[in-house]
């Protein structure tokens, strides 16, 4: 019998994807469990939206290989939106590139730029698929601790502790997201020039991810909204959560031409283009008004309400400051960490929170709830952990 590859080994199966297996056999056993752990979008895109995919899926002519930069609709579409909500002029025919997801896209920046052994900066606690592309691709990883302390920002004088005179000749990947998921984090302007200014001194090259700015946040932000980020930063982008097309796959990375053109070297020997008509439709999505954005956001901001009540009732502490699509919070004392407090309200409540460790070791003591789930499912959820905790 053939082995797995090494690249393999340390590689585990994705934690929500293992859960769900566990949920669905409770939902056998008749428990119905609410799953409140997952940020997949519950709501539908804008109905125009469905209607371009309807109307040109329809077309005979349009279910031919698509062009492995993107149809041009959808890349100057990209680039109004970013004029249009941060501020920033890109060029749609250079440095614009849509992805099947963004999720493609950070496996795609590892894979250009990570040789075997090449250290790669990652955010603890953060989003579990920068580590496992990094290390799926050779790398090896450098994490760099966020804190509530610190306000879930680096600290650069830390992090600068292990940056080696190898590094600063090579050169190495630093992942960052900023709304920041699991903690709901904002970072203004001030800080990505910090940020840039870091990466220039130690010859680093930002990965952004920015899927969260929309989500109950008035203020929209890029990294390229602060001078000087063409010259260390990639930004990664996505309709799954602003525009509620998860299941679409549709997301965008954004730079310099040379870094387009370096990651498209690798993009181009992996897949064929995307459906055009699903690349119209993402088109229309983002050519929506801010009365989409506020209507998105004034169901989640209900639900949040909700949300914070829940945790209350857990004894939990937490910011209601937070943005994006979740609630980030400290588990109360008494417990080990956030996934003994996640199975207790699983299986005693039938309710699925996530624990904050799945994110790295520093999310430990908290866990994450999503906004993913009605104002009902909610309700009912904080019924179900009064009613355990009554008995």
């Amino acid at each position: 019998m053939i082995a797995t590859a090494d690249r393999l080994e340390g590689i585990g199966e994705y934690y929500f994807s293992q859960k769900l297996r566990e949920i669905d056999e409770l939902n056998r056993q008749g428990k119905q469990v609410i799953n409140l752990g997952i940020g997949s979008p519950d709501l539908p895109p804008h109905e125009d939206v469905i209607k371009i995919l309807q109307e040109e899926s329809a077309k005979p002519n349009v279910h031919a290989y698509q062009s492995y930069k993107g149809s041009p609709i959808l890349r100057r579409a990209i680039a109004n939106w970013y004029a249009k909500w941060y501020g920033v002029s890109l060029d749609p025919d250079t440095e614009v590139l849509p992805l099947i997801g963004s999720k493609e896209g950070i496996m795609h920046i590892c894979m250009t730029y990570i040789n075997p052994g090449d250290p790669v900066f990652v955010p603890n606690p953060g989003y579990p698929t920068y580590r496992s592309a990094a290390k799926l691709a050779g790398g090896t990883l450098v994490e760099y601790k966020l804190s509530g302390d610190h306000g879930w920002l680096p600290d650069f004088k830390e992090i600068e502790k292990s940056i080696t005179a190898e590094i600063r000749d090579k050169g190495a990947l630093f992942f960052v997201n900023y709304p920041h998921m699991p903690t709901g984090q904002l970072a203004g302007k001030e800080f990505f020039e910090q940020l840039i200014a870091f990466a220039k001194a130690n010859n680093l090259l930002l990965v952004h991810d920015n899927p969260y700015s929309f989500i109950l946040n008035e203020e929209p932000l890029s990294i390229f909204s602060a001078e000087g980020a063409r010259e260390v930063a990639l930004e990664l982008n996505s309709l799954s959560k602003s525009h509620n097309m998860a299941g679409w796959r549709v997301g965008s990375l954004c730079g310099a031409r040379e870094r387009i053109d370096e990651v498209l070297r690798f993009k181009s020997n992996m897949d064929s283009g995307m459906f055009l008509p699903v690349q119209l439709a993402a088109a229309t999505a983002l050519e929506l008004e801010k009365n989409w954005y506020d209507s998105v956001n004034l169901v989640y901001k209900k639900r949040r309400d909700k949300v914070f009540k829940l945790l209350d009732l857990i004894g939990c502490s937490y910011s209601r400051n937070q943005v994006g699509m979740f609630v980030w919070a400290q588990i109360p004392r008494g417990y080990q960490d956030g996934f003994a407090v996640s199975d207790e309200v699983l299986y005693q409540s039938g309710v699925f929170i996530t624990p904050g460790g799945i994110f790295g070791s520093e999310g430990n003591n908290y866990i994450r709830v999503s906004l993913c789930a009605t104002e009902e499912k909610i309700k009912e959820s904080i019924g179900r952990i009064k009613e355990s905790r009554n008995k």
